[in-house]
């Protein structure tokens, strides 16, 4: 397993789709490589919020899956990106109870925002690497961080409530 931090949350200009860029934590930025993976407009909202520390004065899915956890004397012991099947990413979530260790599936995007909230390290599978990852170019390409997020931010203003709807 690799362990990996989050590089970057943009928006990709072709699909307008918000994607996570998940890193090797031994690697520079703009060399090695980077994880692209495309997750839907809720989970980059609650990713984008927890990644700023905002406080809201209502729990989202993950604060309210934190609290149950917290609740029930269990932690997040890890997330794990395990595998890619013909495009799409799956997750473990594993968890320690008084009782006993588990593991959850779990979509990597659920995972990773459940990760943010928690401190929790985020490892992805060698293989998941090699299948999916892409050189990490970034250093070419001169980026504005803050742009990157109000870009993300006058999405999300954007995005009508019925996109939520499933």
């Amino acid at each position: 397993m690799v362990p990996v931090r989050i590089a970057s949350l943009a928006v990709d200009p072709r699909s307008s789709q918000p994607v996570i860029l998940l890193k090797p934590l031994d690697e520079a930025p703009g060399e090695g490589m980077l994880l692209p993976i495309w997750i839907g407009q809720p989970e980059a909202t609650s990713i984008l919020l927890a990644l700023e520390g905002a406080e809201l004065p209502r729990p989202l899915t993950h604060d309210l899956m934190k609290n149950l956890l917290d609740t029930l004397d269990a932690h997040v012991d890890r997330i794990e990106i395990t595998h890619v099947d013909e495009g799409t990413f799956f997750a473990e979530i594993t968890l320690s109870a008084p009782a006993r260790t588990i593991q959850v599936d779990a979509r990597p995007s659920d995972s990773i925002a459940l990760a943010i909230r928690v401190g929790a390290p985020i490892f992805v599978a060698e293989s998941v690497m090699r299948e999916a990852a892409v050189p990490d170019e970034s250093a070419a390409i001169p980026t504005d961080e803050e742009a990157e997020l109000e870009a993300f931010r006058t999405f999300l203003d954007s995005v009508d409530p019925e996109d939520f709807q499933g």
